[in-house]
């Protein structure tokens, strides 16, 4: 497989043309001529959190495209891939759908993955039989995370910290949601949300931009205008925190401590970053790790971030620790969190977190693949086009006061709440 590697500064990667279909799709093209190849990102806004009442819909959809399209089952889609050394691939998250295509630029070549990826996109089957057999995985997945004490943790905090909230369950779904649904329902959420004016389509390679519009119009043409999906409901604050403790017959025992913190595009983005780089995202650098595993050995790794989201995702504090240590270990994570909360960091740290910040950015940003992630999450997320170009300078322009009250304002440990799986065994 060739691997694309190009050499690209991020000042090159952030030359993002932007432009419109005739039918409403967001178009976001990089060229990198590089290398005789283009990836194209078709993103919709057609997550598990469209799943209504139906939990498990979304990546049904999103699973089932490849299982049949046109006049194809899914063996002859993927021989049609294969056979020109193109890679396809597709999947569903809280808010988003993806699918990817990875073509060599030779004309022939090209237009044999393009046919076979719009197709797959515009014109699924949905049979019966493919629902029935991708369900029957889909429980069997289920059935797994039961068995998995990280899971349990992940699901158990999602769905207590977005109590109410589309984004309260699993992409997977749930038993009772999986067993409900029809090709029916299948199609209609396709006709609904895998649609022109409900995506974007980034595109990275080895394309000019005349041939970046054909190729934006082609996969266009694939899809009805259809309409936005509406925006998400906002994320509330827990009133207070709390504690779940899940038994599990386990010697080690999984933590996840966190609450709402922030959307894309927030105005604290980059505060927040920052931050928390120091608080628990820098790996050693980080206090939470001198904390819990420097000072006491309480584990290998301890971590926080935010998982900025269309509405506001997580602020979280992770640990996996004996089952003797975890209650040290969560009160460690908390007087920590609650130290930097109240007191912030200082200019060292803050100059320390920004280095390495700066200096880790080039390597997220020197391929196609890593400019093909940042720009469809700029183009889904509505972020402006020059992200890129400028994300190095919103970093180093912080001071401490910013990245303290940004902190201090968004960032509550009276409201954590605390998910501990593990113990019993």
């Amino acid at each position: 497989m060739l691997v694309l590697l190009a050499p690209m500064t991020a000042s090159a990667a952030s030359a993002v043309q932007h432009w419109e279909t005739e039918n409403g799709l967001k178009v976001y093209f990089v060229p990198s001529p590089a290398l005789p190849m283009v990836d194209a990102r078709l993103v919709f806004n057609a997550g598990s959190a469209r799943d209504g009442d139906h939990p498990g819909l979304a990546r049904l959809t999103n699973t089932l495209l490849r299982d049949g399209a046109g006049d194809w089952d899914a063996d002859t889609i993927a021989e049609r891939f294969e056979g020109v050394g193109a890679q396809f691939g597709a999947t569903s998250e809280r808010d988003m759908a993806i699918l990817n295509l990875r073509s060599l630029t030779q004309p022939d070549w090209l237009e044999t993955a393009v046919e076979t990826f719009v197709t797959v996109v515009g014109q699924p089957a949905f049979s019966q039989r493919g629902l029935d057999r991708t369900r029957r995985q889909t429980l069997v997945a289920l059935q797994a995370q039961q068995q998995n004490p990280g899971a349990i943790a992940g699901r158990t905090f999602f769905e207590t910290v977005y109590a109410g909230h589309p984004y309260a369950h699993s992409p997977l779904g749930t038993e009772d949601g999986l067993a409900g649904i029809t090709p029916a329902q299948l199609k209609s959420f396709h006709q609904t949300y895998y649609v022109a004016r409900n995506g974007i389509l980034a595109l990275v390679g080895g394309l000019d931009r005349s041939q970046a519009e054909a190729l934006a119009e082609r996969i266009a043409a694939a899809l009805p205008a259809g309409e936005a999906a509406p925006a998400l409901p906002e994320v509330a604050m827990p009133e207070a925190g709390q504690t779940i403790r899940v038994n599990f017959p386990s010697e080690q025992v999984h933590v996840f401590m966190g609450h709402p913190g922030m959307a894309r595009g927030d105005a604290d983005h980059f505060p927040l970053y920052v931050g928390n780089h120091r608080l628990g995202g820098g790996g050693f650098t980080s206090r939470l790790m001198e904390e819990v595993r420097t000072q006491r050995g309480l584990a290998y790794s301890v971590y926080s971030y935010f998982s900025p989201m269309a509405a506001a995702g997580p602020f979280l504090m992770g640990v996996q620790t004996q089952a003797a240590q975890a209650d040290e270990a969560v009160a460690v994570m908390r007087r920590t969190l609650e130290d930097f909360v109240a007191s912030g960091l200082d200019e060292d740290e803050l100059k320390a977190a920004q280095s390495n910040i700066v200096g880790g950015f080039p390597l997220r940003t020197a391929s196609n693949s890593g400019i093909l992630d940042h720009v469809a999450m700029m183009g889904f997320y509505g972020l402006p086009l020059d992200y890129l170009d400028t994300f190095t300078d919103q970093v180093e322009a912080l001071d401490p006061a910013t990245v303290n009250e940004a902190f201090g304002r968004r960032v509550d440990p009276d409201r954590l709440v605390t998910v501990i799986v593990g113990g019993e065994g």
